[in-house]
């Protein structure tokens, strides 16, 4: 099989469904099909009732409404013709062997010679899959293992066989890799392969031992979150968002197939309470709550179950913040004498003792079970990169002292570490206690790398600049949050002169959870509140310029987003020649949600892609109607696919599915570009003057009298409006870039003087949430 074009999922639950779309999103054309509802009229009703919840649902699982055109639906009975084209079956039925089985008979009918047939399932090995079916269909059968979001979880956990054709898989691998954007952890055919296996044993052993210690579910989320790096919903939270009603099944499943030696017997005991909430329907986030709700017979209050009682309380602040600098130190959390360091241990060591247990079995290696955590659980650190964190002597010594089993990987690394840097590449130990050389694949290129052998060519406390090869230099925030200030703007422009001077092109990114939230609130509120207007005025004067020499520099600039890219991350995307997105980018100029208007070029950029690109009717008003609506409106893409519908990305513009890959292709684009590079010619804009003026504020006015907008998004959208219409131009003439920009900068200084905008940026900084004042 030399390529995957077409795609077929059978089954149209929540993860088939979810699967399909994903694939729709790469831009592949997919067939969803499900049984025939009894006595339905519409034979098709399952699958297409699927895809039209999917287009409402939120998270949404379409990257863009256009991908949904690409999911054919049908239904198993009627429709596995629709096989016989595809070069991928996945199936995502229930999880019962004889259902699958069956299946698999009908769909050897209907496929064409070797194409793939995979399963989702998470708990059924591959060996009895394929039990009893053709030797045929057995070399073509693999479980790729999704995870639920499939659109927004990165790991794919492959299982394969010896029978399997390796060119078959390679192929498979990488459609799921560049396609899908999927971090492909190949597993061994074990029971909840890796990342399930490991991560129900760690929900199971940390929510067994809050019952144990009596330890608060906000307590345990802040002990078992932050400090290890897991992301903030812990262990409850995320239990919530998983649904309380899995569980059981989840754990029945992993009791039922693991060796009776396997620890997490002794984890997987009932728990009551449990058990009554989800006979009463407090499931989670699905349900009427969780471990967590929100009361809204108490005035929306924010409540959390007492594991004790079994009642509902107000929700409290974490106590363990107490500890100070706990995930500083994790050998300090472990041994703080209190019930939250023995918590913590408790929980974590029998994690990571689990982990070390699973090297020869669930995986040869530590990396791909790092990786599985990471991808799977979101947690920033695998658990032996976190045991290198803790020292792994020093873990191995408590063990010890307590009379508790040691694994043979932690034996292997006495005196050592998991991980180390030997001649500028990173080195994993194996079970043999020896060092093996970790290589990325082709095509992708990481900053963590880079920053191993290297030193930043430029740096503040803000910024970092890093050459990465092939004279292309790539430009990194480093503030909090990716947050835009002084320090940013000064060090990008002494970047844009060195480049001028030594390197072919420059590459915007960073590797951090978001391109940037935009400008420093922060540094704005404290200016203001002393009343440095000048200071204020100074650094939006700055901005402009640098982001105005970076876009006619006479080298190709390419900006590399992922996550959120606002405000003033917007606008550095839209000084770009060319974009080069990760796919789940979430790109807007929002700045009227603090009482502001874009200031650094936002708008005039916007403005020129829509009078030039768009796809509307000629004459100036219709681009600056559409741009207004985006801006004061604050409008945030949802994905990569819709910042192009958008024009923030341009139709030359381009999309990376897998983030490992981003900053390669990225650098890629420069260097394209490098060959044969011009500066781009400066607009000029024909806006529509005080009639276009009138037309925004009547339609805003609108908004205001149907209690839409509030008193100040009207004081707002009229500064904006000021901007886009041309403050007064006569719409016979032509306006330049520079009136533009000062158009944006004395709208920005008007706005940042008012009180309400003030008010707006505090609540924000405070609540982070919008003031509708």
């Amino acid at each position: 099989m030399a390529e995957i074009r077409k795609v077929a999922v059978i089954g149209a639950g929540v993860m088939g469904a979810g699967i399909a779309a994903q694939v729709a999103n790469s831009g592949a054309p997919v067939v969803l099909l499900d049984i025939v509802p009894p006595g339905a009229e519409n034979r098709n009703a399952i699958a297409e009732g699927a895809v039209a919840k999917m287009l409402k649902t939120e998270p949404a699982p379409f990257m863009s409404k256009a991908a949904a055109k690409l999911v054919t639906t049908g239904n198993i009975e009627d429709n596995l013709d629709l096989l016989a084209d595809c070069d991928w079956i996945v199936e995502a039925v229930i999880e019962r062997l004889d259902i699958k089985q069956a299946l698999y008979a009908k769909i050897e009918t209907r496929r064409k010679k070797g194409s793939v047939v995979s399963s989702n399932t998470s708990t059924i090995p591959l060996a009895k899959l394929t039990e009893g079916l053709p030797a045929s269909f057995a070399r073509d059968f693999v479980i790729t293992h999704f995870f639920n979001p499939p659109r927004y979880m990165r790991l794919l956990e492959l299982v394969t066989s010896e029978k399997n054709d390796p060119e078959a898989v390679k192929t498979l691998t990488d459609f799921c890799d560049y396609r899908l954007g999927k971090g492909v952890v190949p597993c061994k055919d074990r029971p909840g392969f890796i990342a399930n296996r490991l991560g129900v044993y760690w929900l199971q052993t940390a929510v067994v031992t809050a019952f144990d210690l009596g330890v608060d579910v906000e307590d345990a989320d802040a002990i078992i979150g932050k400090p290890f790096g897991i992301p903030k919903t812990g262990v409850f939270g995320l239990l919530d968002l998983i649904g309380l009603d899995l569980m059981p099944h989840i754990n029945a499943s992993m009791a039922a197939s693991l060796p009776p030696a396997d620890p997490f017997h002794a984890m997987n005991r009932p728990a009551p309470l449990i058990e009554r909430m989800i006979k009463d329907g407090f499931t989670g986030r699905k349900g009427k709550g969780g471990f967590y709700r929100v009361n809204r017979e108490m005035n929306k209050r924010r409540e959390a179950i007492d594991l004790a009682s079994g009642d509902y309380r107000v929700q409290k602040k974490a106590q363990v913040e107490a500890i100070k600098d706990a995930g500083k130190n994790l050998k300090k959390l472990f041994d703080h004498d209190s019930v939250f360091g023995r918590y913590a241990w408790t929980v974590m060591s029998e994690t990571l003792s689990y982990a070390a247990m699973l090297v020869g079995d669930a995986a040869d290696e530590i990396g791909p079970i790092d990786e599985a955590m990471r991808l799977g659980y979101n947690w920033k650190s695998g658990p032996f990169e976190l045991l290198d964190r803790i020292g792994i002597d020093w873990f191995v010594a408590r063990l010890e002292k307590e009379g508790r089993a040691v694994p043979p990987i932690l034996h292997a690394a006495h005196g050592k570490s998991f991980y180390r840097i030997e001649n500028g590449q990173r080195q994993a130990l194996t079970l043999a206690g020896e060092y093996r050389t970790l290589h990325r694949p082709e095509g992708v290129l990481l900053l963590a790398d880079i920053k191993l052998t290297s030193q930043p060519v430029l740096k503040n406390g803000s910024a970092c600049v890093w050459e990465i090869g092939d004279g292309v230099l790539c430009f990194e925030f480093t503030s909090m949050m990716n947050s835009l200030d002084a320090e940013i703007v000064l060090l990008l422009s002494q970047t844009i002169e060195l480049v001028k001077k030594h390197y072919k092109a420059l590459v915007v990114y960073n590797e951090g959870a978001n391109f940037s939230v935009g400008a420093n609130l922060g540094q704005a509120l404290f200016a203001a509140n002393i009343a440095g207007w000048n200071e204020i005025q100074g650094l939006v004067g700055l901005g402009q310029h640098a982001y105005k020499s970076l876009k006619y520099a006479p080298f190709p600039v390419v900006s590399a987003p992922a996550g959120m890219a606002l405000g003033g991350g917007c606008e550095i995307l839209l000084h770009s020649d060319a974009i080069q997105a990760h796919a789940e980018t979430y790109a807007g100029l929002v700045e009227v949600g603090v009482g502001l208007i874009p200031g650094w070029g936002g708008c005039k950029e916007m403005l020129a892609r829509w009078q030039t690109l768009g796809k509307i009717p000629k004459g100036p008003m219709p681009a600056v109607s559409q741009v207004f609506e985006y801006i004061s409106t604050a409008r945030v893409a949802k994905s990569a696919a819709e910042a192009q519908e958008m024009l923030i990305l341009r139709p030359g513009d381009a999309i990376t599915m897998n983030r490992y890959r981003l900053l390669a292709d990225a650098k890629a684009k420069a260097l394209k570009l490098a060959e044969d590079y011009k500066p781009p010619e400066p607009p000029t804009y024909v806006l529509p003057g005080p009639s276009g003026k009138v037309a925004l504020d009547m339609a805003v006015e609108s908004f205001v009298q149907l209690g839409k907008a509030t008193k100040h998004d009207k004081v707002v959208a009229g500064v904006l409006a000021e901007i886009l219409t041309g403050d007064g131009t006569d719409p016979t003439e032509t306006v330049t870039e520079d009136r533009m920009s000062e158009l944006e900068r004395l709208g920005f200084m008007k706005l940042i003087r008012n009180p309400d905008t003030l008010a707006r940026i505090e609540h924000m900084l405070e609540t982070g949430k919008p003031l509708r004042n």
